[in-house]
């Protein structure tokens, strides 16, 4: 673990993300680990949001109590496999505004082609999370935190399920700024540009798309 990347190794995950990669785990069992885990990830990568204290009447007398300062942050998926992860933070921090960046992965140059933009206002005054499940190469992940950046955004962080070694270097060289939260930093990528070991696919897993 370095300052630029953090893994979220809580045993929950670990034993959810297991089951994940399993080849014969069916989608819709996918889909729900996938949405459990992501609901442990979001108290990770949140872990250090900044509180204020409020004055408030319990039904047993009044008091100060702690709540989130500032504007609600952003949830930002990364369309499509983006989705999986965001589902499942909702469900803990439901009044976080949303956006999806959409981005494809050119299976010849492994390059990332944009095809849809839509972020809530205001985005240099929220936390941003971008959230997609695999940092593979790197290449969708750079471009969707420098449209990010483009609409303003100034504190971003990256929340995957999976990631390569090269996909954070490519991170870390691009976006120096921008930390990374993954449950798990995987071994290599393999020629085309999979990791490995790896799950396949998230979105294919997710939604049964797989040849």
């Amino acid at each position: 673990m370095t300052s630029h990347l953090t893994v979220l190794n809580h045993p929950l995950v670990q034993h959810k993300l297991t089951l994940m990669r399993k080849k014969e785990t069916p989608s819709s069992t996918f889909r729900q680990l996938l949405w459990e885990t992501s609901m442990l990830l979001a108290y990770g990568v949140t872990d250090d949001l900044p509180l204020v204290e409020v004055t408030i009447d319990t039904p047993v007398c009044r008091t100060r109590s702690p709540i989130l300062a500032g504007k609600k942050l952003a949830l930002i998926s990364i369309l499509r496999a983006g989705n999986g992860l965001l589902d499942g933070i909702l469900e803990v921090i439901p009044a976080a505004r949303v956006g999806f960046v959409g981005m494809y992965r050119d299976e010849e140059t492994l390059e990332p082609v944009e095809y849809y933009c839509k972020v809530p206002a205001e985005l240099e005054n929220r936390l941003v999370i971008a959230v997609d499940p695999m940092l593979a190469t790197g290449n969708s992940s750079v471009a969707a935190i420098d449209r990010l950046k483009k609409e303003g955004a100034s504190e971003i962080r990256l929340l995957c399920l999976l990631a390569a070694p090269e996909g954070v270097a490519r991170m870390k060289e691009a976006h120096p700024d921008v930390p990374i939260f993954t449950a798990s930093l995987d071994e290599k990528l393999n020629e085309h540009g999979y990791i490995v070991p790896g799950l396949g696919d998230a979105g294919d897993r997710m939604f049964g798309t797989q040849s």
